[in-house]
């Protein structure tokens, strides 16, 4: 398992302050309301708008939140304003970037992406020249607390079809088609374990370890990223060493 999702998994852990919890529920509306812009409010019938309100929860996002957002998307212009864009860069070390953003105003989004880049000593790469080392996949992230059994978390996605499973200490990810994501999840689930996390992101195929000062920066960098208004979430393939992230 690279060091990027060990770091992820740390993030999820902390939690969020008050202060950012309002911001991430605004971006976390985006998604819910975007999905039931495109695919209809019903989750049965829509996968995505199922995925957004998954991860709305695994958030802590309010019942009548969610279904305010999702409201406004079908009677509201709001969700049809916005723009799904990605940007793509290198950051300190060498590491890709994928930066997803959802935004009403291309030209103050990419304007305020690229200063903060630029405030890391890094620019914005030409489309395509670092998307190729991601794919898109499900990743599933169960904690492995007092009583969870590894093997048996691992045998129960397996039968729910995940591509791949890594165990480490404390962390099972599970990697599936993004399709087989919800599939692989109950299977987890009817096993008996709780699962932590499961969402739709893009994995990278091969990663570049980063360590030091430039993993240091590389993690300020990202912070920034995410928390610009527009940007959802930002994906990179660089390995952190447990050193580094020891003092996260």
């Amino acid at each position: 398992m690279a060091g990027h999702s060990k770091w992820a998994q740390i993030k999820r852990k902390k939690g969020v302050t008050d202060a950012k919890r309002g911001q991430l529920f605004t971006k976390l509306g985006r998604e819910l309301a975007v999905a039931a812009r495109q695919g209809g409010p019903n989750p049965d019938e829509n996968p995505n708008l199922r995925l957004a309100i998954e991860r709305a929860r695994q958030n802590n996002m309010p019942k009548d939140n969610i279904q305010r957002a999702i409201e406004r998307a079908t009677s509201a212009a709001d969700a049809a304003q916005l723009e799904e864009i990605r940007y793509e860069a290198y950051g300190p070390g060498g590491a890709a970037l994928l930066i997803d953003s959802l935004t009403d105003n291309r030209n103050r989004t990419v304007s305020e992406v690229r200063a903060a880049l630029t405030r890391a000593g890094v620019s914005m790469a030409e489309s395509g020249a670092v998307a190729w080392i991601f794919e898109q996949k499900g990743v599933i992230g169960v904690d492995l607390e007092a009583g969870v059994d590894a093997d048996e978390v691992a045998l129960a996605a397996i039968d729910g079809g995940a591509e791949d499973v890594a165990v480490e200490p404390d962390l099972v990810e599970v990697i599936t088609a993004p399709g087989d994501l919800e599939q692989a999840r109950s299977s987890v689930e009817q096993a008996g374990v709780a699962v932590a996390s499961a969402e739709v992101i893009m994995r990278p195929t091969n990663t570049v370890e980063v360590g030091g000062d430039k993993a240091r920066a590389l993690m300020r960098l990202i912070d920034a990223l995410e928390e610009l208004d527009d940007v959802q979430r930002v994906f990179t393939n660089a390995d952190f060493p447990d050193a580094v992230l020891a003092e996260a």
